[in-house]
């Protein structure tokens, strides 16, 4: 294959004008014309499979009466307006709607519960509130907690203290000429997945969509084309479904399928097949359970895929394998977090993919990966991935957040010079491929030898017994550490003998890997602890193997 990478990385310029906010981007400017308004881009699908379609006016419409609605609530630009809802068209008015007034949308996830959320609303002072039937009641819960936040705007449910959506917008009008905004005015404060720890507020400004764009289009194999149809299970609340889908989706006007309701493998290949989805990002967890579950979907489905983003966590040589055997697609596996999205990934149609790398960094961002000093590692040398301030023209670079939210310690401690540090590890090769080798705080030495759990992970779920697995430390008095796997089997190996299956799980790994890496013990369960967005938690692994030893729970530190 034609390797283009050398002539699109060098030569990418960014255009960032000063004034650019993010609802007018996605939503008003095709409004605007009656042709691009009458475009659809919001496909609905309830939990019981009920559907609606809203067109670009309808939404523009709808995203001017809820702003309207906000000014005269009191809110200003500035603000921290909360945003916590499911994948329906109300949740991105609502967006479109702060963005529009200028004001800083905080996303929660309605997995958080009634503390989590509190927690995050006190932190960043929210005053308003839009929350949707689903998470109602813990919102409310919050609220006590949350002495700033007075209102509460409630889609689907009623009680006493808050303001109907519907009779909210009922009383506004349909027009709306949003606040001029600075590229580097804030937008968003995304709160951190919390994988090692506690979570930060990142703040973001609307320059950041712009940054997403060069990864977003190489990733999704050039989109937009002219039929293109985008879905992800991903949260619109977390980086990932905000920044990785719905957004970009918009910015090019085109239509994103949004569903409510939890996760499933046939549900998902229903939903791609029924709205001839040819664009998706999926987590690697539900890529996984795609080929336990459904081996060959394209026996069963009507499916139209022409790129898979992939990220979250490693995609690994067994599901990359899968994908372009089952799907018909070379899954694009993308590197990023909420402070610095899109750096590094694969883009198979402009540059090959190597099964196992998580790609090259993609045009506009400086991307390196360091060793403590902070100096470039040598090619094979595991180091930790940062982004520099400015791209290689001397540019500053749009995708970098502004800071934490109020913490200008852990700003500072992001930073080394002007390189902005990931927490995550990597080597690159010879041609400049990054392969991932975990967290910082994931690995770990053991009889002397640097462990990381992605490769040893990947290795054990190319045996057909295991559906998901993890690597961690295990304290030892003799070794000082001893590698340690939980395994959740796959629905054929459920009911083996377990010692018989950890010699065989063993052994596997022996013969593939290292014989330094092969895990001392398994222990088999039913499920593994993840984060909202599909990354295994290994600190609360770690922490239960700290505690089974009498040992105190250590900070994590760097290697």
């Amino acid at each position: 294959m034609n390797d283009q990478y050398s002539e699109l990385y060098p030569t990418y310029q960014w255009f960032v004008p000063s004034q650019f906010n993010i609802a007018q981007a996605c939503v008003h400017r095709w409004a605007e014309s009656p042709v691009e308004g009458r475009r659809i881009a919001i496909f609905h699908e309830d939990e019981v499979g009920q559907r609606e379609v809203w067109t670009y006016s309808r939404l523009s419409e709808t995203t001017n009466q809820l702003a309207n609605g906000l000014i005269k609530m009191g809110v200003k630009p500035g603000d921290r307006v909360a945003m916590v809802m499911g994948q329906r068209p109300e949740a991105v008015a609502s967006y479109m709607a702060i963005f529009s007034v200028g004001a800083v949308a905080l996303p929660l996830s309605s997995l958080f519960g009634a503390d989590g959320l509190a927690i995050r609303l006190r932190d960043a002072e929210a005053r308003v509130a839009i929350v949707d039937d689903i998470t109602g009641h813990d919102l409310l819960q919050a609220q006590s907690q949350c002495p700033l936040l007075t209102q509460v705007v409630a889609l689907d449910f009623q009680h006493e203290t808050v303001i109907p959506w519907r009779t909210l917008l009922a009383r506004q009008p349909i027009t709306f000429r949003p606040v001029a905004t600075q590229a580097n005015s804030p937008a968003l404060l995304l709160y951190t997945s919390g994988t090692t720890g506690a979570p930060k507020g990142a703040l973001l400004a609307h320059r950041a969509l712009i940054g997403n764009l060069p990864g977003f289009v190489a990733s999704q194999n050039w989109f937009p084309k002219k039929a293109d149809v985008f879905w992800s299970p991903a949260d619109w609340t977390w980086t990932g479904g905000l920044m990785d889908a719905l957004l970009p989706t918009l910015y090019f006007g085109h239509a994103i399928v949004g569903t409510l309701g939890r996760f499933s493998v046939t549900r998902s290949l229903e939903i791609m097949e029924r709205y001839r989805v040819s664009n998706t990002f999926l987590f690697p967890t539900a890529l996984k359970l795609m080929m336990q579950e459904i081996p060959k979907p394209r026996e069963r489905y009507q499916l139209v895929l022409r790129a898979i983003m992939a990220a979250g966590e490693s995609v690994g040589e067994v599901v990359f394998d899968w994908c372009e055997s089952a799907l018909g697609v070379t899954p694009n596996e993308m590197f990023g977090q909420t402070e610095m999205n899109y750096l590094v990934g694969n883009s198979c149609h402009k540059w090959p993919a190597k099964p196992g790398s998580i790609g090259r960094p993609y045009p506009g961002h400086q991307v390196a990966v360091l060793d403590p000093d902070g100096e470039p590692c040598p090619p094979g040398t595991i180091g930790e991935i940062a982004l520099n301030r400015y791209d290689i023209h001397g540019h500053p670079d749009p995708v970098l957040f502004l800071g934490y939210w109020r913490n200008e310690a852990a700003t500072q401690g992001k930073f080394i010079g002007d390189w902005c540090l990931s927490g995550d590890l990597a080597s690159v090769d010879q041609d400049g491929y990054y392969w991932y080798a975990g967290r910082s705080d994931d690995v770990f030495k053991s009889s002397g030898y640097r462990i990381g759990p992605g490769e040893i992970e990947d290795c054990l779920l190319a045996h057909s017994a295991v559906a998901n697995a993890a690597i961690v430390p295990k304290p030892d008095h003799t070794r000082g550490t001893l590698i340690k796997a939980y395994v959740v089997l796959s629905n054929t190996a459920q009911g083996r003998d377990t010692q018989d299956l950890q010699k065989e799980l063993q052994e596997h790994v022996k013969s593939r890997l290292a014989p330094y890496q092969m895990p001392r013990e398994i222990e088999f369960v039913d499920s593994l602890p993840l984060t909202s967005t599909g990354k295994i938690r290994r600190h609360v692994l770690r922490a239960r193997e700290r505690q089974r030893s009498n040992l105190p729970e250590k900070l994590p530190s760097k290697p």
